[in-house]
């Protein structure tokens, strides 16, 4: 089984690196214990995606610490990997999206893979979730989402991006993705729309569970973007926009699972503290060794 980490953000809002910032006891970035705890539940092929600056970095640093047996390819997500045949009117500057990041890796997963952000914590839990559903599941058109509750993923310094998922008898019938959720005294409400959202609606934290179907659909729907001339110069194609498209198109269904852990993220630069001090706790409960590897 494979893991996909997406570790190719800028951290805007951060203000540096976030997937790079040493917040473990012993200055473990985050996305080490992620993977960690996917070895743990019998993943042995790790895929990173990230800048071209930073792959021999990671490439490295990675290959040092992972065990004999598991296999590592650190991939770059280029601007100007796109379908052949498409060409560009201006000066592309930003990545092409979350849905573009994954599709990198087109060449090199050939078996069911677990997709998530390099950036967040999605607790043990959900990778032991995640491994026994695709252990289990014979069916080429069922993917999966493992979901959290909106209230569980807000962050108290700011405005949060979320996957707003409907969910009917926990297969998913939607995902609309809201840019600007933020927690205003005994509400939550996306500013964007005005809609006030219930603190217990499941929402995506970007942790698929697919298959390779998913390269081609996103290489056809990519192609359609990009002759938007429009889409050319900001523009992204994100995962929850290519999950819902396939839905719609009846290609696909996705079961939601219950994440039944932690969730915690560092989207602005006041958020670490706290994401220091939960995985100095958990650590300290035995949750992890220390240092990881």
């Amino acid at each position: 089984m494979t893991l996909l980490l997406m570790a190719a953000g800028s951290g805007s809002r951060y203000g540096g690196l976030k997937q790079f910032d040493t917040l473990g006891p012993k200055e473990e970035f985050l996305m080490e214990f992620s993977i960690f705890d996917a070895i743990k539940n019998g993943f042995d092929h790790i895929v990173v995606i990230t800048k071209a600056e930073n792959q021999t970095y990671l490439e490295e640093y990675l290959g040092s610490k992972l065990p004999a047996n598991i296999k590592l390819d650190v991939l770059v997500q280029d601007i100007n990997d796109i379908p052949k045949e498409i060409k560009i009117e201006g000066e592309r500057l930003k990545p092409w999206g979350t849905a573009h990041a994954v599709w990198t890796a087109r060449e090199i997963v050939n078996n069911n893979f677990v997709i998530i952000n390099a950036d967040d914590y999605y607790g043990k839990e959900a990778f032991e979730f995640a491994g026994n559903f695709i252990r289990s599941n014979s069916s080429s058109t069922t993917y999966a989402l493992v979901g959290y509750s909106l209230k569980d993923t807000l962050s108290p310094h700011g405005s949060v991006s979320r996957g707003i998922c409907e969910v009917d008898n926990k297969e998913l019938t939607s995902i609309v993705e809201c840019t600007k959720i933020i927690r205003k005294s005994d509400v939550i409400i996306d500013e964007e729309s005005g809609i006030i959202l219930d603190e217990d609606t499941v929402v995506s934290m970007n942790f698929w569970i697919c298959n390779p179907s998913i390269f081609n659909y996103t290489e056809s729907y990519f192609e359609k973007f990009l002759k938007n001339t429009e889409n050319h110069a900001k523009n992204e194609i994100y995962l929850p926009f290519v999950a819902q498209q396939m839905m719609s198109e009846g290609l696909i269904s996705i079961h939601v699972l219950d994440a039944k852990s932690k969730w915690f993220g560092v989207t602005y630069a006041d958020d670490r503290q706290q994401a220091v001090d939960t995985l100095s706790e958990i650590t300290e409960q035995g949750g992890y060794p220390s240092p990881v590897w």
